[in-house]
């Protein structure tokens, strides 16, 4: 029997579901609170808006320092349930140095640590991939989404009725009881005592993946879509709910709900439909430009419910790009260098998580909140003009190899 169509690690039905679950209280540990986050910062701990653009971009600057090294470590020691239980402890612990007291020192500390949890994303991929046959990592990748999507959802939706009930406390425990039990289910995530070999990640190849350029330019546009993610939903948008609109807690939760649904879908059906008849390039470009129109509509929301239009419509347009880029960020790479492209794809946009609140924090401390959405959508529309220019290249060199 062809080797590719046998699994790395043979897998029962057990298997997938423990794998399963623990991705979930992953994602549902890191995502309990962050709904509530940036109102947290600004009208509980009143911090500044700038101070507050720190804290939510450290998030992303740890990964930019952590996600290649452990990639490269976790393909060193050829295990990966080392690093998931790493990831499961320090998305416990990160929101626990929440709930250490009122000064944002604390807050600063949780965001970091929930970074370097974050940083381990990439053992959990590479370990679920080897349950599948090389031929079907795609469906692989793709029930991997599924899992994301579901443990964002528990998570945001588990937060604002926390938060109403009972307090933000509240919220940060929930996560770390969600991180606390997947540390123990972690214990029954399988992988071989020896682990599995490949060919590891090197900080020598990524000079290699990205001389072709396409690496380099899908990562600058992810750059920029993450940027907006994490100036709008991931950031800014709850607190011009709550302190524009009046929006409670339990809003908040609505908020994320009517942003992440249409996302969900999007991103599950942009490369199986919406690509394939106009193109991947052409959805990247739509992607953005009503990303970038729905960010700029936000500061003209009045009321809740029209600020839930703006971004349910913006979740599904930022839906539409990330898949793609993600299997644009492989494209063309040899099988054995893969695993160092997506390391680097997924080092690089860690910095828009970074820069797009850090730099929208400094933009709202002088002009309001509705600066950094004009900040978010400028970027998102801008990203239009870099995405035409980058389709341009990919179909010239298209056309000289053809």
């Amino acid at each position: 029997m062809d080797p590719k169509d046998q699994p790395v690690i043979p897998t029962e039905r057990r298997h997938h579901l423990a794998f399963a679950v623990v991705t979930i209280l992953y994602w549902t540990s890191l995502y309990t609170y962050v709904p509530i986050l940036s109102p947290y910062l600004l009208e509980e701990l009143k911090v500044g808006a700038a101070a507050a653009g720190i804290i939510l971009g450290v998030y992303g600057f740890v990964q930019i320092l952590l996600r290649l090294p452990l990639g490269i470590w976790s393909d060193r020691l050829r295990r990966r349930r080392p690093f998931i239980a790493l990831g499961m402890l320090t998305g416990a612990l990160s929101c626990l140095l929440f709930t250490l007291g009122d000064h944002p020192g604390w807050a600063f500390a949780g965001r970091a640590l929930s970074g370097i949890c974050a940083s381990t994303w990439v053992a959990f991929t590479v370990l679920y991939a080897a349950y599948f046959p090389r031929k079907d990592v795609q469906r692989a990748m793709s029930a991997i989404s599924f899992l994301i999507v579901v443990g964002q959802l528990i998570g945001m939706g588990l937060s604002g009725w926390l938060a109403e009930a009972r307090g933000s406390a509240a919220t940060f425990y929930a996560g770390a009881v969600a991180g606390a039990i997947g540390l123990l289910l972690a214990a029954f995530v399988k992988e071989p005592a020896g682990g599995v070999a490949r060919n590891p990640m090197r900080l020598a190849d990524v000079g290699v993946v990205v001389r072709s350029g396409t690496l380099l330019r899908v990562s600058t546009l992810s750059i920029l879509a993450h940027s907006v993610l994490f100036i709008t939903m991931f950031g800014f948008t709850p607190s011009y709910a709550t302190s524009t609109l009046g929006a409670t807690r339990w809003e908040l939760s609505l908020l994320s709900f009517a942003f992440m649904v249409p996302h969900a879908f999007a991103q599950l059906y942009s490369g199986r439909w919406i690509a394939p008849r106009i193109g991947a390039w052409r959805t990247i470009l739509v992607g953005f430009a009503v990303s970038g129109l729905c960010t700029l509509a936000i500061p003209f929301a009045t009321t809740l419910p029209a600020l839930y239009a703006t971004q349910a419509i913006n979740g599904l347009a930022q839906g539409l790009h990330f898949p793609l880029l993600l299997a644009l960020a492989i494209q063309g790479v040899a099988a054995e260098k893969q695993a160092t492209a997506m390391g680097f794809y997924q080092a690089a946009y860690a910095a828009g998580m970074f820069a797009g609140p850090f730099a929208a924090g400094w933009i709202n401390e002088i002009g309001g909140l509705n600066a950094g959405f004009w900040l978010g959508g400028g970027t998102a529309l801008a990203s239009v003009a870099v995405t035409v220019w980058f389709a341009s290249i990919a179909s010239r060199r298209a056309a000289t190899n053809a």
